[in-house]
C-alpha cells in the first residue's frame, strides 16, 4: 500500500505567487549531505538508499528499478487536487574528478566570494544541488503544489542507461521541471544528442630488452582547466590529448624509443585536464627528450597563453618497468588519433554562437591486454552524430581497435512557445524581475529518453549558474542558487 502525506493548507490562492516563501537553507544541508556519499556513475546504490529513506521517513510513495533510478511521490496540496501532476527531474551521480578514492571520498565544500568550491576535487553541484532542492520541496509541507513525481535517475554522466531504460509507467506526468541546468539566466529548451565510445586496441606487453641502455622517464601534463565536454568544448581549452599525442608523435621518430605506459585524462565526458607518459629513451638521447618537452612548453604557452595559462609539462627519470607497449601499437593509435577530430567539428547556422557538432577524446589509458581510448561525439542532428561517430570507429578500426557503443543519446528541441515554457519564462520576470533567454545547449540532457518513453510529455530545464563542471574548479554561485529556488516554488504555485 502507497504510503501517504499529510498535507497543510496552502495560504495562496491559487495561481498567485506566494507572499513568503521558505528559505533555500534546507536546500544546502541536504547538499551537505549528498556530499558524504560519494557517487560515481555506476555506483549510484547508496544514494538510491538514501532516497528511499528520505521517501520512507516522510512517508511517501516510492518506487526503485532495475537501474536504481527512485521517483518518490508526493500528492497534491489542498486546492491542487485536480491540476496535472508536475515531475522534477535530476540524476543522483556526478563526474568525480581529482579523487584518488571515489568510492569513498566525501567532498569537502568551502564558501568564497559568493561561490561554493570543493577543496581538490568536482564539486557534485552538477546535479547535487537540483536533486537537494527537489528533497526540499518534497519535506515543506508549506509549499503549494499540484502532485508531485521526483524522479532521480542513475549514470547520467557516463552513459545515461537509467534514463534510457525506464519503463513506460515509472512516472505519470508529462510536464517535467529539469533542475539539472548550469546556465541561471536560461531555460533549456533543447540539448545535442550524443554517442559516447570506447575503443580497444589490443596488444601484447613486451619484455625490456636484457641488453638495453634505456633511460626511463615519467612525463606528466598538469594544470589545465579541462572542463565538461559539451558546454566548454568552445572555450579553446587544451586538451592533454593533443600535446601528449604531439610529444609522443615527435619521440617516436627516434630509433629505439620505447613507451611503457600512457594514461590521459580524468572522465569520459571531461576535457582532458592532465596526463602521464612512461617512456625509454637511449642513453645519449636524454638531451633531445628534453629539447622535445621544452618545445611542447613552448607551444602550450604560445597556444594557450589565455584559455590555459597554468598548464605544463614536466620530466623526470623513474625506474624502469618490465614491459612496454610494442611500437606498432603506439604508431597506430597515434595514426588513429590523427584522423579524429577533438573539439569544435561545426558551429550551428540555426542556433547563432551553438556548437552544433563536437567531439571530445576523454580518456587514454593502458590495460593489461589493450590500449583503451573513449570518445564523446555530441551533434543537434542526430544523423551528423552517428555519421561522426561511425568515422572515429573507424579510424580506430584501422589501428586494430574493437568499439563498444557505451551510449547513444537522442537529440531534444521543445516548443519555445508552448504555453508550459511562457509561464516558466513568466514566472522567472515575475520572481526575479528579468525575462530568461530560451536555449539549446550543446550538453547532454536525458529529456532526449524522455520524449521517446513518455510521448506529449514537455520539458523545461532551469538550475543555478555552475561554472566550470567536471573540473576541480567546479563551483556554484549561492546568489543563483536561491533565485532558482524562489522560481521553482512560485512556479508550482502557479501550477493549478
Amino acid at each position: 500500500m502507497p504510503h501517504t502525506h499529510q498535507q497543510q493548507e496552502a495560504s495562496t490562492p491559487a495561481g498567485a505567487t506566494q507572499p513568503s516563501l521558505p528559505s533555500s537553507e534546507r536546500v544546502f544541508s541536504i547538499f551537505h549531505q549528498l556530499n558524504q556519499i560519494p557517487r560515481p556513475s555506476h555506483h549510484e546504490e547508496r544514494v538510491a538508499d538514501f532516497l528511499c529513506q528520505f521517501a520512507d521517513r516522510l512517508h511517501l510513495e516510492h518506487e526503485r528499478d532495475a537501474e536504481n533510478c527512485v521517483v518518490i511521490r508526493k500528492p497534491a496540496s489542498p486546492g491542487y487536487e485536480q491540476a496535472e501532476p508536475i515531475v522534477l527531474l535530476n540524476h543522483m551521480d556526478m563526474v568525480c574528478v581529482g579523487m584518488n578514492d571515489p568510492l569513498h571520498t566525501p567532498i569537502e565544500t568551502y564558501v568564497e566570494d559568493g561561490w561554493m568550491k570543493a577543496r581538490g576535487t568536482s564539486l557534485g553541484a552538477d546535479n547535487g544541488i537540483g536533486l537537494s532542492m527537489a528533497l526540499a520541496v518534497l519535506e515543506n509541507d508549506r509549499i503549494p503544489h499540484p502532485a508531485l513525481e521526483v524522479i532521480t535517475t542513475t549514470n547520467e554522466e557516463d552513459g545515461m542507461s537509467g534514463a534510457a531504460a525506464l519503463s513506460e509507467n515509472f512516472i505519470r506526468g508529462r510536464k517535467v521541471i529539469n533542475l539539472d541546468s548550469e546556465d541561471y539566466d536560461t531555460i533549456t529548451t533543447g540539448a545535442a544528442g550524443a554517442c559516447l565510445q570506447i575503443h580497444r586496441i589490443p596488444i601484447q606487453p613486451q619484455p625490456l630488452p636484457t641488453d638495453s641502455y634505456l633511460l626511463w622517464h615519467s612525463i606528466r601534463f598538469a594544470g589545465g582547466l579541462g572542463g565538461h565536454s559539451g558546454v566548454d568544448i568552445d572555450k579553446q581549452r587544451c586538451s592533454v590529448v593533443i600535446p601528449a599525442q604531439k610529444l609522443l608523435k615527435a619521440l617516436c621518430q627516434h630509433p629505439h624509443t620505447f613507451v611503457a605506459h600512457i594514461h590521459i585524462g580524468e572522465a569520459n565526458a571531461s576535457i582532458a585536464s592532465n596526463g602521464q607518459l612512461i617512456v625509454g629513451i637511449p642513453h645519449h638521447e636524454v638531451t633531445l627528450l628534453t629539447q622535445h618537452v621544452a618545445d611542447i612548453n613552448q607551444w602550450l604557452q604560445d597556444t594557450y597563453a589565455q584559455t590555459d595559462p597554468h598548464i605544463t609539462c614536466t620530466v623526470q627519470p623513474c625506474e624502469a618497468p618490465s614491459t612496454f607497449i610494442p611500437t606498432t601499437a603506439v604508431s597506430a593509435l597515434l595514426d588513429a588519433l590523427s584522423h579524429i577530430p577533438q573539439g569544435v567539428v561545426k558551429m550551428s547556422q540555426d542556433l547563432p554562437q551553438t556548437v552544433e557538432t563536437s567531439n571530445n577524446v576523454g580518456c587514454i589509458d593502458t590495460a593489461e591486454d589493450h590500449l583503451l581510448v573513449t570518445t564523446h561525439t555530441r551533434s543537434f542532428l542526430d544523423t551528423h552524430m552517428h555519421t561522426l561517430s561511425q568515422s572515429i570507429a573507424q579510424a580506430l578500426a584501422a589501428a586494430g581497435a574493437t568499439t563498444q557503443v557505451v551510449m547513444t543519446a537522442p537529440a531534444w528541441q521543445e516548443d519555445q512557445h508552448s504555453p508550459f515554457l511562457q509561464l516558466v519564462s513568466d514566472t522567472f520576470h515575475d520572481t526575479l524581475g528579468w525575462r530568461p533567454r530560451m536555449v539549446a545547449m550543446h550538453f547532454v540532457l536525458e529529456a532526449g529518453f524522455f520524449v521517446q518513453h513518455y510521448p506529449r510529455i514537455q520539458i523545461a530545464s532551469i538550475g543555478p549558474r555552475i561554472v566550470q563542471p567536471h573540473s576541480t574548479s567546479e563551483r556554484v554561485e549561492l546568489r543563483t542558487i536561491d533565485d532558482i529556488w524562489q522560481v521553482l516554488l512560485n512556479l508550482l504555485a502557479r501550477l493549478k
